[in-house]
Parts: C-alpha cells; structure tokens; sequence
C-alpha cells in the first residue's frame, strides 16, 4: 500500500471552490480549507509511517500530483490565491495556518524514529519545501520529477 492513499469523497470540494477570484479564495478559505485539513488527516490515518525513505518520497509525489492536477490544482490555486488576500484580511491567516493532522504527523514520527534532531522543525520544514514545489509547478508549469523529492527527504534525514 502506497504510503499516500487517495483522499476520501468527503473530503473533495463542490464544484463552486476553487475559482481563483477573490471573493472565492475568501469563500475557500472559511469552508474547503477545512476540508484540506480532512484529507489530510484522513491520508495520514489510512496510511500510517512510512515504513521507509522511498515510501515517504512515494506519499509526497502522491500529494504533489494530487495538487497538480484536476480539482487538487484549483484548491492549490485557490488556497495561494486566499494566502495573499489574507494580507489585506488577517483574520483570513488563522485559517491558512498549518494544522496537526494525521500526514504531518506521520511524517514528523517517521523523521523522529530515524534519530533526526528536531524532527518537529525538519517535518515543518520538508513540508514548506514540498508546498513550494507545488507553489513552483503551479506558476511555471510542469510536474516534479521524483529526484527532486527525493532531495529534499535526502535532507530532512540528514545527519540523522
């Protein structure tokens, strides 16, 4: 079983999220970030630790294509969208702020059990890095070829 399930239909936003206007990413940001926070928590529960650093680079490649592509691509855009409207809305950054969840827990225990010095710190900051491929990919187009995933774990365990 692949360390990254596929999110559950209750989790999938309705047709209306997701548009990229403002208004929109306002709307998005009140009612499907929430439903992100599901799908993650639900990813994390199915799938559990990663057993090992290819498992956990299989699960974020996973993620990464599921934000790429289809409605994850309109929840990325809308929730980039709704990060720079909460520059004029800061009651708006409470609801963008990572949250614990199932999948980031699984990543910080597997960084953790590898002897990784501030695994809490490391998995913050893999995440971010992963969010910015998908930030990147967004703009400019293209996927993320597994190499450089597989860096960016590579660093996480790092002096591990």
């Amino acid at each position: 079983m692949a360390w990254a399930a596929s999110p559950s239909r209750a989790t999938r936003p309705t047709a209306q999220e997701g548009s990229g206007t403002t208004s929109s990413s306002t709307s998005w940001c009140r009612t499907a970030s929430p439903l992100d926070q599901a799908e993650l928590q639900a990813v994390g529960e199915q799938a559990g630790m990663p057993r090992d650093a290819d498992e956990l680079m299989d699960g974020l490649a996973g993620f990464v294509e599921r934000r790429l592509a289809g409605r994850g691509r309109q929840r990325s855009l809308a929730h980039y969208a709704c990060a720079v409207e909460s520059v004029r809305h800061p009651e708006l950054r409470e609801i963008l702020v990572p949250r614990q969840n199932a999948a980031r827990e699984a990543v910080r225990a597997f960084l953790e059990a590898r002897g990784v010095a501030d695994a809490e710190g490391r998995t913050l900051t893999l995440l971010a890095c992963v969010d910015g491929l998908v930030f990147d990919r967004l703009v400019g187009g293209g996927g993320v070829p597994r190499d450089e995933i597989a860096g960016l774990v590579a660093a996480a365990l790092r002096d591990a």
